[in-house]
């Protein structure tokens, strides 16, 4: 499934172009709007959670990442595999090591967290994407605000390039769209030097801790369902929201 431009540096998304205007399109499932804050203080759990484990103390981090403007599609009390993911973007912004588990250290950082610094203020409403190793994130900014923060997969160390620069979200494909490399859900596009279908930020049923996609930005499925409704894209509705990526390090992985 490699790309033969991937050793000239080409993402592996580039195939998307033919085989997306021709695939068929599952019938996407209801979005879930972004789940309002639990007002109130946050106590620090008194065991490690990990994926799986239910109880109150689940349910008081749910509601507390969601107060954080983390994505968390639902609170249902059970730490999920979308948790760990959320997870995975409060411990980078806050300078931990990603292992979606809710340890003494990040149960201090929930009580006492750090923000994520803006890196382009001079548009409102905004994506930026930090395609750093350590970081992986996507921050949506309505109004000059986090509205978004969510955790992101993007260029395979040594293997595949995602660019950096300041794009803008031109075409929404909505569904499961099949390409040769895989499969994308509810993929946006933005244009990289001429070309349309190339790159998106898409959703997928997996988003591991590190860089692993072929050049594309992978956001958690379940937000898929809803990003593009957040944002505004160039063929709904005649605008488009910027996307701002940056980050050097794809390939030395520091």
């Amino acid at each position: 499934m490699r790309l033969t431009s991937l050793a000239a540096g080409v993402g592996a998304c580039a195939l998307a172009v033919a085989a997306a205007l021709g695939a068929t399109q599952a019938n996407a499932v209801p979005s879930r709007l972004v789940p309002t804050p639990k007002p109130g203080g946050y106590t620090a759990p008194t065991r490690v959670l990990t994926q799986g484990m239910s109880g109150t103390d689940v349910l008081a981090l749910q509601h507390r990442l969601a107060a954080l403007h983390y994505w968390v599609p639902a609170f249902s009390g059970t730490l999920s595999y979308d948790n760990v993911e959320t997870l995975y973007a409060f411990q980078a912004v806050n300078g931990l090591t990603m292992t979606g588990k809710v340890d003494a250290a990040t149960g201090r950082a929930l009580v006492t967290p750090h923000a994520y610094q803006p890196r382009d203020t001079r548009v409102a409403t905004r994506i930026e994407v930090d395609i750093n190793v350590n970081k992986q994130l996507l921050v949506y900014y309505k109004n000059n605000a986090i509205a978004l923060i969510s955790h992101v997969s993007t260029g395979k160390v040594n293997y595949a390039i995602t660019p950096t620069g300041t794009y803008t979200a031109n075409i929404f494909m909505s569904g499961r769209i099949v390409v040769p490399l895989g499969v994308m859900y509810n993929p946006v596009f933005f244009t990289v030097n001429g070309r349309t279908t190339v790159y998106a930020i898409h959703g997928d049923t997996e988003v591991p801790s590190y860089p692993d996609s072929h050049g594309c930005v992978r956001i958690p499925y379940d937000l898929s369902l809803s990003f593009y409704k957040m944002i505004n894209i160039v063929d709904r509705n005649g605008s488009g929201t910027q996307i701002y990526i940056y980050g050097t390090n794809w390939k030395t992985g520091s």
